[in-house]
C-alpha cells in the first residue's frame, strides 16, 4: 500500500514562521499507524520546499516538492504527480494554517483523479480482507463508521491521535526530492470583493444566546428561555387584560419602546 500526505506552506499564528500545521502532522501518524505499508511519502507544491522539511522530523522518510510559483494554482500540479504515482491513499488536512484556508484542495483533488472523499476522518485501520475502516466525525461526538475498497482521498479531523514526537535524527535521514519543473501550472482564481460600510443591524428578539445552538435561540424565540420566558400565563382573561400582558412582554423583549413618561 502507498501513502500520500499532503503537506502546505503553514505560517504560524503569532510569530509567522513557517510551520506544519498540526492537523497535517497527525495525518502523518494515521498514515504511520495503517500498519504494513509499502511507502509513505509527502507531497508539497510551493515556491519554497523550507516550510515543510519539519514533516520530515514527523515520521516521513521522503517528501517530494514540485516547484509551483507564489499565486499560482496547486491542484493541476498536484493531481499530474498523483495520477503518476497513483497512491492508494492520499492524506490531508483539513485546511492549511496561515493562508486563504479555504480547505478546497483535498475536494479538487478528489475530482480530479475521480476519487471518493471521506472527510474528517478520526481513526484508520486495515481490515483483514484488506479493506480500509475509517471512523468519521459527524460533530457532537458522533461517528460513522466507513468501510472503502479502493483509492481513496481522507481529511483528517482534530480530534485525530496526536502527532508523533519529533526527532532530530529522523529529520536529518529524510529528504526532499525537488521537481525542477511543474506540470500545466494554472494562476489561482481572483476573488472579486467588494467593500461596503458597515450597517447594524436591528436585533428582533432580544436575550437569544449570540454564540448558541439553533435550539437554544428557538427556544429565546418561541418564550422557553431568557427574558422570553418570564411573563404570565392567563386563563380565560379579559380582553383589556389580555392587551396590557401582550403590550408588556412586548415591551420586556425589546420589540416595542418603553412608554413615554407623561409631560408635567
Amino acid at each position: 500500500m502507498k501513502i500520500a500526505v499532503l503537506l502546505s506552506a503553514g505560517l504560524h499564528p503569532v510569530s509567522g514562521a513557517p510551520v506544519l500545521p498540526r492537523i497535517e502532522a497527525q495525518a502523518i501518524r494515521m498514515a504511520a499507524g495503517l500498519g504494513d505499508v509499502s511507502e509513505v511519502f509527502g507531497l508539497h507544491a510551493g515556491p519554497d520546499a523550507a516550510a515543510i522539511a519539519e514533516a520530515l522530523g514527523q515520521g516521513l522518510e521522503r517528501i517530494e516538492h514540485i516547484a509551483v510559483a507564489a499565486g499560482d494554482d496547486p491542484v493541476p500540479a498536484l493531481a499530474a504527480r498523483l495520477a503518476a504515482c497513483a497512491p492508494d491513499i492520499v492524506l490531508a488536512g483539513r485546511r492549511s494554517q496561515g493562508g486563504e484556508e479555504s480547505g478546497l484542495v483535498p475536494y479538487a483533488l478528489a475530482r480530479a483523479l475521480a476519487r471518493p472523499l471521506v472527510s474528517d476522518v478520526v481513526a484508520a485501520a486495515r481490515e483483514v480482507d484488506g479493506a480500509l475502516r475509517l471512523d468519521q466525525s459527524l460533530g457532537r461526538g458522533a461517528l460513522r463508521r466507513v468501510l472503502m475498497q479502493g483509492p481513496v482521498v481522507v481529511t483528517c479531523h482534530p480530534d485525530a491521535p496526536a502527532p508523533l514526537a519529533y526527532a532530530y535524527g529522523r529529520a536529518r535521514r529524510g529528504r526532499v526530492a525537488a521537481f525542477a519543473v511543474a506540470p500545466a501550472a494554472i494562476p489561482g482564481p481572483v476573488l472579486a470583493v467588494e467593500e461596503r460600510p458597515y450597517r447594524r443591524r436591528p436585533k428582533i428578539v432580544k436575550g437569544a444566546p449570540a454564540g448558541g445552538s439553533a435550539a437554544e435561540r428557538l427556544r429565546a424565540a418561541t418564550g422557553e428561555s431568557g427574558a422570553a420566558a418570564s411573563g404570565r400565563l392567563l386563563i380565560q382573561p379579559d380582553p383589556e387584560d389580555a392587551a396590557r400582558e401582550i403590550l408588556a412582554y412586548l415591551r420586556q423583549i425589546g420589540v416595542l419602546a418603553a412608554p413615554a413618561a407623561p409631560k408635567t
